[in-house]
């Protein structure tokens, strides 16, 4: 697999990464030998297939998945020297929480940050984290104690570099006045089925792309020529998500059009959708790095077949033109 240099960093790291976000599953319970054994396989496969980096949180499956992880690397030597390890913090699940649905908190202050990636260091069993990321913005902010917190983490040799998640320019922005450590990533939702990043600056150009008509909205915050500006790398979670892949009779208009120009174009290129809508986001000149979280090692295998895909602009618009709501 073809690898990016992480801007701001020595980190070489495929161009698709794997999210162990479901890797342990959702529920409290113990962890059995079979939960090991499952996890192992999907690990290994993606790592047969180029894939180095690797995405957590301490919030994934209530910290069963780092810590299963933790578990696969410990039955693994020499694997974690091989490997990016990326976590994520700041998100909190409140003592009453029960289901999805239910509101989550977020906590930035320098004592819960650090004893969070204490914590994911613990699970994973190693002695760093190559990079930490904020999980998502708050209005509660104190921008000198997560500083305080990097401060600290960078020191101590427990992380390498950081960055954040789900936050827009002027969030970066308000952290990098007291923050010292160069902010290298920034996770956002993007793909096909939420194309609204790519068409932020774009409407008249997507519009035209359709064949003219009203005016397009964009989310119009100007994330991705910032982070590039600012040689923040993007990288997108959740590339699959919604109904694109398996439209259903009521999904909205514009995810069932982009499903019916993948299908199409996939079928032209002797491919599959999956790996054609993660091509779509390693196409863009911004060095995009998809996080697939597929729990099948044969949707592994097929998905990182994207990296050997290739598409013209012109087949590029069209899907964007598709996906544009």
């Amino acid at each position: 697999m073809k690898t990016y240099l992480i801007p701001q960093t020595d980190l070489t790291v495929s161009r698709i990464a794997y999210g162990c976000g479901t890797l342990a599953g959702w529920d409290r319970g113990p962890l059995g030998t079979e939960d090991t054994v499952r996890a192992s396989r999907l690990i290994h496969t993606a790592h047969d297939q180029g894939i180095n980096f690797f995405d957590h949180a301490d919030l994934y499956g209530f910290g069963r998945s780092e810590t299963l992880f933790g578990e696969v690397l410990k039955g693994s030597p020499g694997l974690r020297n091989k490997l990016v390890i990326q976590s994520k913090c700041g998100q909190v699940f409140p003592p009453e929480w029960q289901k999805w649905g239910d509101p989550i908190r977020v906590n930035l202050t320098r004592g819960h940050l650090v004893s969070s990636a204490e914590g994911s260091l613990k699970r994973l069993g190693t002695d760093h984290l190559d990079i930490l990321l904020l999980h998502a913005p708050s209005a509660l902010i104190e921008p000198d104690q997560v500083a305080e917190a990097f401060d600290s983490l960078h020191q101590s040799g427990k992380v390498r570099y950081f960055g954040v998640s789900n936050y827009t320019p002027a969030q970066i922005r308000l952290l990098k006045r007291s923050v010292r450590q160069p902010i290298v990533v920034n996770q956002i939702r993007l793909g096909l089925g939420y194309p609204e990043t790519f068409i932020d600056g774009m409407e008249f150009t997507v519009a035209l792309a359709r064949g003219g008509g009203s005016a397009l909205k964009g989310v119009r915050d100007g994330t991705l020529d910032f982070c590039r500006l600012e040689n923040i790398q993007i990288q997108a979670w959740s590339p699959l998500r919604g109904d694109l892949l398996s439209p259903k009779p009521d999904s909205p208009r514009e995810v069932r059009a982009a499903a019916t120009k993948l299908s199409e174009l996939a079928k032209a290129k002797e491919t599959s959708p999956s790996a054609l809508a993660l091509a779509w986001l390693l196409h863009s000149r911004a060095g995009i790095v998809p996080v697939i979280g597929t729990t099948s090692p044969k949707h592994i295998i097929e998905n990182c077949t994207a990296d050997r895909l290739t598409l013209n602009d012109d087949e590029w618009y069209d899907l964007l033109a598709a996906a544009a709501p």
